[in-house]
């Protein structure tokens, strides 16, 4: 067993890989530099070449992908008989303006901020693969660990697939991620076996029939009532034709028709979410949603055109994954520092990695102690403990020492 530091149990080996005081006021700086320059998904040229630059002074030597925005960079020599660790960060921005007052190092690019904490997800992985750098010179690294900087995770199906296209998964045997939790106290990390995430489309639909004057509807086709219909019955419709367990969810987000009172239109237009909680759900989700719209539409005498786009499956932790992130935190930290959590109704696209190889994804607490207010995701005064990505680099340099046997 490994203890976190002299003043535990006598007898246990402390764990290598502390964080220097100097990298860790470096990590904060570049996080608050990313912070106050955000890139949209498939944008983050400027952010790609900050990451490079950093890794190349460590003497390591990062491959930026074809697309042109991420990058990948291994610690070590791979090895085809040693499957590798992976870690996985996040790079790219929101379009939405920062609204945090009187912060120094808040968004300097109109309608852009970094609102999911994808900034601290990166300073983790840099800072990770640059202790990970100086105990590989040591001899101490046993066996590589990737370092993936994934660009476009907002951008459904997300950057992971063009990742993976690129070849970053080959020789990786996991893989592991981290995603700021607000409502986790910072120096804690919540884990769960099994889902952690939803499954997340997206879904438009466009209803057309003929139109007229509202004193006449029995002539028409009634489209708005058609599009109300839709609204209101689909979600119950596709309900019942699943197991309640799955959480299978059609949530509308808009919904848009006609411009006078007293006419019926020709046209309607609506938008949302589908989501579910397992992978056979979203699997059959698109033909139920289809199938429901079109009873619903027909019985209106409306055409229906549906562009049900994919995005990202449930987010499922391999057991043995989650439990070395649960083994590395409490070699860090103790067992009081990790907690349960439950499965999210948000949607990830490191799902896409885990339909490849196993891994897990742990929720980093980045809530201040003792602080009340819940700074969402996704929000524009979203802002984190900045103590989380000295956690974050912890829990990946000891889930890499410890996969590795040490």
């Amino acid at each position: 067993m490994y203890r976190e530091s002299e003043a535990d149990t006598p007898g246990e080996a402390v764990l290598p890989g502390a964080l220097p005081e100097a990298l860790r006021a470096e990590l904060v700086a570049f996080r608050r530099d990313l912070h106050m320059h955000p890139e949209l998904g498939n944008q983050e040229f400027r952010t790609t070449a900050a990451i490079k630059a950093r890794l190349e002074r460590a003497g390591l030597r990062p491959r930026v992908l074809a697309i042109g925005t991420g990058l990948v960079c291994d610690v070590g020599e791979p090895n085809p008989e040693q499957p590798m660790l992976a870690l996985r960060a996040d790079i790219d921005g929101l379009p939405i303006p920062d609204t945090k007052a009187e912060c120094a190092y808040r968004s300097t690019v109109p309608d852009r901020a970094h609102a999911c904490g994808h900034d601290v997800h990166t300073a983790v992985v840099l800072g990770a693969g640059l202790v990970l750098a100086e105990l590989h010179e040591k001899g101490l690294l046993k066996r590589a660990v990737r370092l993936i900087f994934q660009p476009a995770e907002e951008v459904l199906p997300g950057g992971a697939p063009d990742v993976i296209e690129s070849g970053a998964l080959e020789g990786v045997g996991r893989i592991v991620g981290v995603h700021c939790d607000p409502r986790v106290d910072a120096g804690r990390i919540g884990l769960r076996h099994g889902p952690i995430t939803s499954a997340c489309d997206r879904l438009e639909v466009s209803l057309d029939g003929a139109g007229g004057h509202t004193a006449r509807p029995h002539l028409t086709t009634d489209l708005v009532t058609a599009a109300a219909r839709v609204v209101t019955d689909v979600p119950a419709l596709v309900a019942r034709r699943v197991d309640a367990r799955s959480g299978l969810a059609v949530t509308w987000g808009r919904i848009e028709s006609g411009h006078a009172c007293n006419v019926i239109p020709q046209h309607a237009e609506l938008s949302g979410t589908v989501r579910c909680l397992d992978l056979e759900s979203w699997r059959a989700a698109p033909d139920l949603v289809h199938a429901a719209i079109d009873e619903v539409a027909n019985l209106y005498r409306a055409k229906s055109e549906i562009n049900y786009i994919r995005g990202v499956p449930p987010v499922v932790n391999e057991p043995d994954t989650t439990d070395l992130l649960r083994d590395a935190m409490i070699a860090r930290r103790g067992a009081q520092s990790v907690e349960d959590t439950e499965q999210s109704l948000g949607g990830e696209d490191f799902s896409w990695y885990l339909e490849r190889v196993p891994g897990a994804m742990a929720r980093l607490g980045v809530r201040k102690p003792g602080e009340r207010t819940v700074r969402d995701l996704h929000q524009g005064d979203f802002d984190a403990d900045e103590s989380a990505i000295t956690v974050g680099v912890e829990l990946f340099t000891a889930a890499a020492l410890l996969d590795a046997g040490i």
